[in-house]
């Protein structure tokens, strides 16, 4: 793992690049993929679930007897863990609902905006190496919470036709009715364009592979909006002399076992805490049983040492972490510094496993950079909000001039004619 000294700030772009998704050498592919969907429907579907997922699905469906199949099959303490964890998620996105306020821009003249669900989202759960049961949960509650009429989940079953039982139990516990056993091209091309058997959406969330981003990112381009650019999953921990190196090694670890292409990075103003540091992950990666992962994932880690607390901080808003833990003694102020990152984890006793499961914010999070402009997940990235404005004869005398001066001076003379008129009369 590669150990950097006070970098140049001319560096810093460099040095905060990612492993890169080469996602466009894919749309070739993908894109032939889904136009086959796009226009032979469910068998297309079928074809590429037999040739990816390695099985011939008679029902691309789950069915009533699947759902209640697998809430058998879930442990107890599992099923008291994901009801506690979608009672803290729907606490913290209930209180995101939006309150629309009526507002006179001028005497006559008033102006508000309606939050209206989008009426189908389309929610995409990986399925790969592991089964991501709490990704259901953040996407699911808040689209039940919009409102959302109709909420398609797709997640690949295996080799027998099975979707991981905690899956389903936690899209029977978040309301979810319509889900697939689909995974991969096939899952995005068929919530997009719609087949026989699923039904088209007009928004499409959740992680996945790079064939899933490639995917993600042509049907954007047809009319089929998507949450966010989405990259390998990444971490920075943030800290001082006050850290903890057990703390910090097991933070890294945690992200670092999520795939290959994860990424952990530590910025810190303590040149002790490196070494200390180093030996903590050397001795939790021996006993994790996704040691093998773990060991590619450090690969593409680093750790930067910086001599002062405003250049760590700096450097950091420029990498955008997708995930920010501080751990730091003053974690509160350095807290309000930060402009760029997903979601932040604010001192020794937040871990950011904490935010992926339980806590109730959401973990669906912008990667790779992608925090400079886009935020994460939340109860606004399911509805829109739609404005209205209403004038009376009164509003219409007190703005019209305004109104005609500007259409007249941009040529529109259609756009004054329709002011003029009303006031004419």
């Amino acid at each position: 793992m590669e150990i950097i000294n006070n970098p140049s700030p001319s560096d810093w772009r460099e040095l905060t690049r990612r492993p890169e998704l080469d996602t466009l050498s894919l749309h070739g592919t993908v894109g032939e993929i889904l136009s086959q969907i796009k226009s032979e429907g469910d068998l297309a579907v079928r074809k590429y679930v037999a040739k990816f997922q390695g099985v011939e699905l008679d029902n691309l469906a789950v069915t009533d007897e699947e759902f209640a199949e697998a809430e058998s099959l879930v442990a107890p303490e599992l099923k008291e863990a994901i009801l506690r964890a979608k009672e803290n998620i729907m606490l913290f996105h209930s209180a995101q609902k939006f309150e629309g306020k009526k507002i006179e821009t001028t005497p006559g003249v008033t102006c508000w905006q309606k939050s209206v669900a989008i009426e189908r989202v389309g929610l995409y759960v990986p399925g790969g190496t592991a089964p991501l049961f709490s990704t259901v949960l953040m996407l699911a509650i808040p689209a039940q919470i919009a409102g959302c009429d109709n909420i398609v989940m797709c997640s690949p079953c295996n080799k027998e036709g099975k979707v991981h039982p905690a899956t389903l139990y936690a899209a029977k516990v978040a309301g979810v009715t319509n889900f697939y056993k689909l995974g991969g091209v096939q899952a995005i091309g068929a919530m997009a364009y719609g087949t026989e058997t699923v039904p088209n959406v007009y928004k499409i969330f959740g992680p996945g592979n790079q064939y899933v981003t490639a995917a993600k990112q042509l049907v954007s381009l047809g009319g089929v909006a998507i949450d966010m650019p989405a990259g390998p999953s990444e971490v920075e921990i943030l800290a001082d002399e006050t850290a903890n190196p057990q703390y910090v090694a097991s933070d890294f670890l945690s992200q670092a076992e999520h795939g290959v292409d994860s990424q952990s990075i530590l910025v810190t103003t303590d040149s002790s805490l490196v070494e200390r540091v180093k030996a903590a992950i050397a001795e939790q990666t021996a006993l994790l049983p996704r040691k093998d992962i773990v060991d590619k994932s450090l690969a593409n880690s680093r750790i930067f040492l910086f001599d002062t607390m405003d250049k760590a901080i700096a450097f950091t808003n420029e990498y955008a972490p997708e995930h920010l833990i501080i751990s730091c003694k003053d974690y509160m102020a350095i807290g309000e510094q930060i402009k760029n990152a997903g979601s932040i984890f604010l001192g020794q006793y937040t871990p950011e496993s904490a935010g992926d499961y339980a806590s109730g914010t959401n973990h669906t999070l912008p990667t790779s950079g992608y925090a400079k402009g886009y935020n994460g997940v939340n109860l606004d990235s399911f509805i829109r909000k739609i404005t209205y404005q209403e004038i009376t004869r009164e509003g219409l005398e007190n703005l019209g001039a305004t109104i005609e001066i500007m259409a007249q001076n941009e040529s529109l003379d259609a756009h004054k004619n329709a002011v003029s008129i009303r006031l004419k009369r």
